[in-house]
């Protein structure tokens, strides 16, 4: 055994005896976790507010003005999944901007774990790993409404809470990569503005993208929204076909890894250097 093997064998030795059986990650979770026990009711209450409001205003009140099928059903149908996937890039994006960029610049937490034996890319997947715990919770509640709302039709709606997860982390983990290079918070209104928001509105969440002018078709269905309300639809609605799906997946998979590869980059540069 060489040097260098023997040095490497020691450090993950000591790193195993620091953390236990546990993945080093698993302790930047942790704090995440904890960190939430101080607003887990209220953001558990607007978990469930905020569905219910949305399928009784828009999905009940507006749809009953809907007379013609949308996408060849009742528009509470159509709106619902949507809705759920709308609602895990908010998460996902929220979560990736401003609690990143407090724990670089304004608390400094990234640096009080890189002081223990976690390394940046342990502080990024468990940061990455508390999202989907959020967004675990967040869809599961969603999906929950809607089977109340009774705008559930398959046994593939279950499917929907892993692809809102996915949709999610699609949008964290590029923000956070963005996040964690930024000096202040001024660009997080930009992302709000030019990109949150109008995706909201135009990647087939409240109407099918075919509504769009042709132009612009292109441009939506490009969109990682898209992708995750097209998904999120056909599971509910249980109309899969497999390479439409597979589409679909392979898309958020790819976006959320380079999103990934981007976020440890620019953390290590933070952090780091």
């Amino acid at each position: 055994m060489t040097m260098t093997t023997r040095a490497g064998a020691l450090a993950g030795s000591d790193r195993a005896r620091r953390f236990g059986s546990s993945p080093p990650w698993v302790r930047s979770m942790r704090y995440w976790m904890y960190q939430y026990k101080r607003t887990w009711r209220g953001s558990i209450t607007t978990s469930f507010l905020y569905p219910v409001l949305y399928l009784t205003a828009l999905g009940l009140g507006f749809g009953s003005l809907v007379k013609t099928p949308v996408g060849g059903v009742r528009y509470l149908d159509f709106l619902a999944p949507g809705l759920l996937a709308s609602t895990a890039m908010q998460i996902g994006g929220n979560e990736a901007m401003y609690p990143v960029m407090a724990a670089i610049k304004w608390l400094r937490t990234y640096f009080a774990m890189l002081a223990t034996p976690l390394t940046v890319v342990d502080v990024l997947v468990g940061h990455l790993a508390w999202i989907a715990v959020r967004l675990l919770m967040v869809t599961s509640i969603y999906l929950a409404i809607m089977a109340a709302f009774g705008t559930v039709h398959s046994f593939l709606a279950i499917l929907a809470i892993p692809v809102g997860m996915l949709t999610g982390l699609a949008f964290a983990a590029p923000i956070a990569a963005f996040a964690a290079a930024q000096q202040n918070d001024t660009g997080f209104s930009a992302i709000y503005r030019f990109g949150l928001i109008p995706l909201f509105l135009f990647s087939g969440t409240f109407f099918p993208i075919t509504l769009l002018p042709g132009w612009l078709q292109p441009v939506a269905q490009a969109t990682p929204l898209y992708h995750g309300v097209a998904l999120c639809r056909s599971l509910v609605g249980g109309h899969v076909g497999l390479a439409g799906a597979a589409a679909h997946l392979g898309y958020l998979v790819g976006l959320t890894a380079l999103g990934f590869v981007l976020a440890l980059r620019s953390y290590r540069r933070r952090l780091v250097t």
